[in-house]
């Protein structure tokens, strides 16, 4: 892939760059979790202090292709000029007239940030040429491209991957950065290698499971997927989170998983509640124990223990989804003390500790670890996911061209 130092000179030239940007906002509109605004400050700075002219073009939420006040990036461009410590503009559109005047008015160093992408039919559309059409506009406001959303790249979308085909594109930083680690969770990691994998559904994760049992030394299971993989061993699981159509293909994982020496470790132990809220009365019971009128929301004390005890000597890890509604106090033990194990063996052992996915970096900042306690926190969970799949991604492959 071409760097940013491919480009060229850089001084007084119009850049536009993909960012990711979706951070979760609260009910006031106030960003909740600014990690993927502070991942993308480096490569802004990058482009600035060269005298570019730096465009940032991104997404928030599923807006539907039309303006939705409720995903507005207003309150982005206010936290990312915090971080870069310098003013940064604002376009209330992102090809129209707002856009051409705002980028008009930048001069050398600048910054501006256009109006949520997905406000535009054309950044999602399912056919090449509506797609094109909208990356012709996006194009039409800049000189050169750097793709530095790693979260969006396995998108084949407008801002990702048509944009790369009209103007001079590079990799930024933080895509570079990204690869380089999934490269080293795929290309002879350090072992042992330990992958946990949480979060609802184990039909988000088949390919990642199917390519790790051939790489990986043990997989842990907890989340709401656990309960498929209980059903799968012939458990009973009450009211808990399952997906009946993945039992089948779960039963060869671990027929898989036996033949060829990985280990599968599943909890022992669950949090079971009456309802799916912090106030429901709540007990802890064997894993193949659930009563009938009780769901699962998270791994229960020895399991915890145990998935601690799993990831003492590993090497190489990597962490995609929560153990169970860390969210809610009663249900955030599992998480945290999965969280808790990563940053011992970081320091213990310099491990590789690589932490995918929003909910699970949202969950380590939520308990106050900062992101240098890890060895790496990705901000791309899907593209994270399908890259450790084995799966070709549309936006990296497009800067190899």
């Amino acid at each position: 892939m071409k760097t940013i130092a491919d480009l060229g000179d850089l001084r007084g030239r119009r850049v536009l760059v993909r960012s990711d940007l979706n951070v979760p906002l609260d009910d006031a509109g106030a960003i909740t979790d600014d990690g993927r605004v502070r991942a993308s400050v480096p490569t802004l700075q990058e482009l600035s202090s060269q005298g570019a002219r730096v465009i940032v073009c991104a997404h928030l939420g599923r807006p539907k292709g039309k303006p939705d006040q409720k995903y507005s990036l207003q309150p982005v461009a206010t936290r990312l000029a915090e971080l870069l410590g310098q003013p940064v503009a604002f376009a209330t559109d992102t090809v129209g007239e707002s856009a051409r005047a705002a980028v008009g008015a930048l001069e050398d160093g600048q910054v501006l940030l256009l109006e949520n992408l997905r406000f535009n039919a054309g950044e999602t559309a399912p056919t090449a040429e509506e797609r094109r059409e909208f990356a012709e506009q996006l194009a039409g406001l800049a000189d050169a491209f750097v793709s530095d959303g790693f979260g969006v790249v396995h998108r084949e979308q407008a801002s990702v991957f048509d944009i790369a085909r009209l103007l001079p594109a590079a990799a930024g930083g933080l895509v570079r950065t990204e690869v380089e680690v999934m490269k080293r969770l795929t290309e002879d990691p350090a072992r042992p290698y330990a992958v946990v994998l949480g979060g609802a559904k184990v039909s988000d994760k088949l390919g990642v499971i199917d390519n790790l049992l051939a790489k990986a030394d043990r997989l842990l299971i907890g989340g709401g997927m656990v309960f498929t993989f209980l059903r799968a061993q012939g458990h009973e699981v009450g009211r808990s989170l399952l997906e009946e159509d993945q039992v089948e293909a779960v039963r060869g994982y671990l027929r898989t998983a036996e033949e060829t020496g990985v280990e599968i470790v599943l909890p022992t132990d669950i949090v079971a509640a009456t309802e799916f809220s912090a106030e429901a009365d709540h007990d802890v019971v064997p894993a193949d124990e659930i009563p009938p009128d009780r769901l699962g929301l998270d791994i229960g004390p020895d399991s915890a223990r145990l998935f601690a005890e799993k990831l003492a000597d590993a090497r190489t890890v990597f962490w995609n989804g929560p153990m169970g509604a860390f969210e809610m106090e009663p249900y955030a033990a599992g998480t945290r003390a999965v969280a808790r194990a990563l940053v011992d063996i970081t320091a213990a052992h310099d491990a590789l500790t690589v932490v995918g996915g929003g909910d699970s970096a949202a969950a380590v900042r939520q308990f106050g670890h900062s992101d240098d306690e890890f060895g790496h926190i990705s901000t791309g969970g899907g593209a994270s996911l399908e890259f450790l799949e084995g799966a070709t991604l549309p936006g990296l492959e497009v800067l190899e061209d």
